[in-house]
């Protein structure tokens, strides 16, 4: 360890705010997933828990662990820490099917009393159907990538503690919105067809590769605010705004192409697999039948 790293490393203080939330909302989402495999261990199986916990984890690595300390003078570190916000935390907390565990994993009065008649609103579920369009997914994960990489807006990030955590949550917001169709966790609807969702993977990589591209054949440092920061693995600026365009570049790709593949395996497949049509019917019938109160709290 350089002793620029340790001691920006001994400077910084864990978020505990950020912390905390990932803890209650890992907790909530564990205790709603053993309610309801303790009814059906038949029907929940132990990978969306997985995948859950893998995407809380990946927002922590982010913005609650040491790697946060560091963003302000590494431009690869920073794009690591973009990438596991828009494209490795998203899709596995989608993956997890959380509406149902953290329904289940709430307190029943706050479930029935607060949640549910939220969730039942007019204008909720006409902003839901919104964003969860495909279209708009994906321009507002476009749009968020674009502008908070140009300088003017990326710079003052780097000296604005707000405007930094903004950044992020607009990161990972618009990247759950961008894996929404993509993933179509339970029990939403798919809006476009299956087959539109490799294309749709596809046009997402462009900009990234642009971006990429960029920082990678430009000539100069394209931040100034990384010329004067001290050098933490013996890059200078250029070379490290080059490692992370490669960085960005070749990650994006392979994120996009698993999801694409399986997709399109998916679709030519002559029919979904008995176990995939068991395990839907099963979860429609948790959340519309009408279930024995003292088992679960929440429908």
């Amino acid at each position: 360890m350089t002793p620029n790293t340790q001691a920006i490393l001994e400077s910084w203080s864990a978020p505990l705010g950020v912390n905390l939330a990932l803890c209650l909302t890992a907790l909530v989402y564990l205790r709603g997933w053993f309610r309801l495999h303790a009814l059906f261990p038949n029907l929940i199986s132990v990978w969306p828990l997985a995948a859950f916990s893998a995407g809380i984890a990946s927002v922590w690595i982010a913005i609650g662990s040491p790697l946060n300390a560091i963003d302000d003078v590494s431009l690869s570190v920073h794009m690591v820490q973009h990438l596991l916000l828009m494209a490795v935390a998203p899709p596995l907390i989608l993956l997890g099917a959380p509406a149902m565990p953290l329904l289940q994993g709430l307190p029943q009065s706050m479930a029935r009393g607060v949640v549910g008649p939220f969730l039942r609103l007019s204008l909720v579920k006409a902003i839901g159907h919104f964003l969860t369009n495909p279209a708009v997914c994906w321009l507002a994960a476009t749009l968020a990538l674009i502008v908070w990489h140009v300088p003017k807006v990326f710079e003052p990030a780097l000296r604005w503690n707000w405007l930094h955590e903004l950044e992020h949550a607009f990161f990972f917001g618009t990247g759950l919105l961008f894996w929404w169709p993509v993933v179509q966790p339970w029990p939403s609807i798919a809006r476009w067809p299956r087959w539109s969702i490799p294309l749709y993977l596809f046009c997402a990589t462009l900009p990234c590769d642009a971006l990429s591209a960029f920082l990678a054949f430009c000539d100069r440092v394209v931040y100034s605010a990384y010329l004067s920061a001290p050098r933490l693995f013996g890059f200078s600026p250029l070379q490290d705004q080059q490692f992370a365009a490669a960085f960005m570049w070749v990650s994006v790709t392979v994120i996009f192409l698993v999801p694409a593949v399986v997709v399109t395996m998916q679709i030519l497949s002559p029919q979904r697999s008995h176990s995939e049509i068991d395990t839907a019917a099963g979860l429609h019938r948790i959340a519309g039948q009408p279930l024995d109160a003292s088992k679960l709290e929440v429908i």
